[in-house]
């Protein structure tokens, strides 16, 4: 799989960028096949994307919204991936509630994965062994190589059949909930906002490294079947350029 390179100047260029893409994606989805369905990330480099797609005159009533992963928090704590959307983009625009499909992370993790799991399936009409195709999955990446909730070590980052986990990081001492490598795979287009220079070594080893999943969980991108798009700033970009 070739990965095509989008770098930007700053990381509000690469956020416009993967908003402007992520935007076409899914007008071309609804246009095609009547809904579009798109998944997003957390943490604080989607806050610019975010308030990038509230600003866009969009008809949000076809799209279906998902999360990629969830801390363990119920909405409106200051950690969740949730509250972060609606706070900077579904609270500023007319994005109908029924088309919003957070992860319940209130409830215990494992519960709340499985029932994740249980709507992605009856939105998307699966059978139990059938995995979802999302046409748009924007994923982040940590320093560490995670994506998603898959950190290096994670069993998980070999799951090839799973819908969603409740897994648990120890290096940050908390649960959470996540996708698994099987969805992420599938998605017809994966879009990745990766800014700062505390990435570089991260993005270098996803593009350019010998492949070992277990340490370098970002290089399931690797094994994507759709078209993976990397959006970075020139810091995050500086070895791969």
């Amino acid at each position: 799989m070739s990965h095509r390179l989008e770098i930007a100047a700053s990381p509000l260029d690469a956020a416009h960028a993967c908003g402007k893409a992520l935007v076409e994606v899914l007008v071309a989805a609804v246009a095609a096949r009547g809904q579009a369905n798109v998944a997003v990330s957390g943490g604080s480099t989607p806050k610019l994307l975010f308030a990038y797609l509230a600003a866009q005159d969009v008809d949000w009533s076809h799209v279906h919204l998902f999360w990629v992963d969830e801390r363990a928090v119920p909405p409106g704590d200051p950690q969740s991936n949730y509250t972060l959307a609606a706070t900077h983009w579904l609270d500023a625009c007319d994005f109908p509630p029924a088309n919003v499909h957070r992860i319940e992370a209130e409830l215990p993790v494992a519960e709340a994965a499985a029932r994740y799991a249980s709507a992605i399936r009856m939105h998307f009409g699966l059978r139990e062994a059938e995995i979802p195709v999302f046409d748009v999955i924007q994923q982040g990446m940590g320093g560490d190589s995670h994506t998603a909730s898959l950190f290096p070590g994670d069993p998980l980052i070999l799951d090839e059949t799973g819908v969603t986990s409740a897994v648990y990081v120890e290096k940050l001492k908390a649960a959470r909930i996540t996708l698994l490598p099987a969805v992420l795979k599938k998605a017809r287009h994966t879009h990745l906002l990766v800014t700062g220079a505390d990435k570089v070594d991260a993005v270098e080893a996803a593009l350019r490294g010998p492949e070992d999943l277990l340490q370098f969980p970002i290089q399931l991108t690797r094994r994507h079947g759709g078209e993976v798009t990397w959006f970075l700033d020139e810091a995050a970009a500086n070895r791969v350029r």
